[in-house]
């Protein structure tokens, strides 16, 4: 349920084009997915369905028609990732396991999906001669530095697992583009929301958590004051960014770009506005204590972004907050 003309913002660009997309049956995958369908491009999908699932695509399944190959398995699995990505032109890498927490726990299974299947991705990449790799990067490299907001050029500071293994893959990603012939992207994203972000999970993001708990007639569980804040970015924005810099006539050489919208929201006023949404706003939060690895404060600088691919914010905050409460409603309503 895309807010976005992708045909007028992207035109024939994809058209006819071959194209990977890892983990592109979850959240954010499966939206860069109808992007490409809507676009014209033939997308093969690899997903080993561990966060994605196949429901994701019933919205789109039948204009895509033959355009859309779904595969499930792992890009831990070299040999498969090698037949795959043969033919493509891009590679859209998604594929990951989510969460801070949850690498918190499982720092050795995190390490063996997000830094050693993202090196498979550039290897199976290389060996295709493919154009370029656009990849999910996440801005939790930043850590907790109280300097806002956070720029490119600022030092790494992952306070976690799943940080670390991110900036790594950047790491990789820019060796790889500067080493061969082929391009490289990473994309910073700062808190992606939106339709089909999983929200039966312990491991949820705060959107998809608070709608879960707002829908049931709970009270939000909020980890430590609530006065953190985050810059909220609705999922648009992310699928914008990847087609900009698949497109992009000027080699990037692995350059990191945030993918945000630029403005900040506390955890706070995030539960007040979803409880007025939903018509609850006698749903207060509980406050617990603070989760190992958050980060407190969350905030992209968007300079880098607009001079190199001419990235610009599609969707803000509110604009996509109400129509994304609306999609939890309904799955609630038609479960």
């Amino acid at each position: 349920m895309a807010l976005t003309d992708w045909q007028q913002l992207h035109g024939t660009h994809f058209s006819g084009s071959r194209v990977l997309v890892t983990g592109g049956a979850g959240f954010i995958g499966s939206h860069l997915t109808e992007a490409l369908i809507d676009l014209g491009a033939e997308v093969v999908v690899l997903d080993d369905l561990s966060g994605g699932d196949v429901v994701n695509f019933e919205s789109y399944k039948d204009r895509a028609g033959e355009r859309l190959r779904f595969v499930e398995g792992s890009i831990l699995d070299a040999g498969l990732l090698n037949g795959l990505v043969e033919g493509c032109r891009y590679v859209f890498h998604q594929a990951a396991l989510g969460s801070v927490p949850r690498s918190v726990e499982l720092p050795v299974k995190y390490h063996d999906a997000n830094a050693t299947g993202t090196l498979n991705v550039l290897e199976a990449a290389r060996a295709a001669d493919v154009e370029r790799v656009m990849f999910a990067a996440s801005s939790s490299a930043y850590g907790d530095s109280e300097v806002l907001p956070k720029v490119e050029t600022m030092p790494v500071l992952p306070r976690s697992p799943y940080a670390a293994n991110k900036v790594y893959a950047e790491a990789l990603m820019r060796g790889y583009a500067c080493s061969y012939g082929m391009d490289t992207a990473c994309l910073r994203y700062f808190n992606i929301f939106g339709p089909r972000q999983n929200a039966n999970s312990a491991y949820a993001a705060v959107i998809a958590a608070f709608a879960k708990d707002l829908l049931d007639g709970e009270h939000p569980t909020i980890f430590g004051d609530g006065e953190q804040s985050r810059d909220f970015t609705f999922v648009d924005n992310a699928v914008h960014a990847n087609l900009l810099a698949a497109r992009s006539e000027s080699k990037i050489e692995g350059e990191v770009m945030n993918v945000a919208c630029g403005e900040r929201v506390t955890v706070n006023q995030l539960a007040a506005t979803m409880a007025g949404l939903y018509g609850r706003p006698d749903l207060t939060p509980m406050h617990k204590d603070e989760r190992a690895g958050d980060v407190k404060h969350s905030l992209a600088d968007l300079g880098l972004i607009r001079s190199m691919i001419g990235y610009e914010p599609l969707v803000g905050f509110e604009a996509g907050l109400a129509p994304t409460c609306e999609w939890y409603k309904a799955e609630k309503d038609g479960a």
